[in-house]
């Protein structure tokens, strides 16, 4: 359970007007129906997590959080990406692609995307913050605390929470809004790594922050 001190500080992390709420690649050709990862998709879903993530946007629109979605995307003839390592090359081979403007890199359900909500597109790289418009959006709007939810907790999870550590922001996640494969691997990097970078909390306790939050006043 949070003791009385910790969850004074989760709120003041959480404040609304100082955090921004990420999802991470939780889109249809990743978590989707027809997703190109159907090990990841199924994670994703039996876990609890998507629908946690979508519990999460809709509380963060209920509380004037800001919302932001980053999408991994990919051209076409795919000028641009990177094939440097073996996951790149793999996902070259997919059934299912990531292509702009496709079907595949559209917001997943259950999540609702709002109109004020801004969707980040990447078409390189493995971090949905380090080489895309994240970071100066975030500091635009004034974001102190950055949410991070989604997939996968192998790759694009850890890759945000280290990147935004590394520019300054303090990062919570909500541990079951996060997912990846196998099922057993999720709880262990979240114990033996984010928890050394973030503050580890659960959707409830999110969801408990914004619906009575504390105002923080600022010189």
């Amino acid at each position: 359970m949070t003791s009385a001190s910790q969850w004074e500080q989760l709120q003041e992390h959480l404040e609304p007007s100082g955090t921004v709420l990420l999802t991470v690649e939780c889109q249809q050709g990743v978590v989707g129906k027809e997703s190109a990862l159907p090990e990841l998709a199924t994670a994703a879903r039996a876990s609890g997590a998507l629908a946690n993530v979508a519990r999460l946007v809709a509380a963060a629109h209920e509380a004037d959080v800001q919302v932001m979605h980053a999408v991994a995307e990919r051209r076409p003839d795919g000028r641009g990406a990177n094939s440097n390592a073996r996951l790149f090359r793999a996902a070259a081979r997919l059934p299912v692609q990531q292509h702009r403007g496709s079907a595949a890199v559209r917001i997943a359900e259950p999540i609702e995307v709002a109109d004020q909500d801004i969707v980040v597109r990447r078409l390189h790289g493995l971090s949905p913050v380090a080489g895309t418009d994240v970071d100066p959006l975030l500091r635009n709007l004034g974001c102190r605390t950055l949410v991070v939810t989604g997939v996968s907790a192998n790759v694009a999870i850890p890759n945000a929470v280290f990147d935004a550590v590394n520019l300054g922001y303090t990062v919570v996640v909500p541990g079951d809004a996060i997912a990846g494969v196998p099922a057993d691997y999720t709880p262990a990097m979240i114990r033996h790594t984010l928890a050394l970078v973030s503050t580890v909390t659960t959707t409830v306790e999110v969801l408990r922050c914004w619906k009575s939050p504390r105002r923080v006043t600022r010189a």
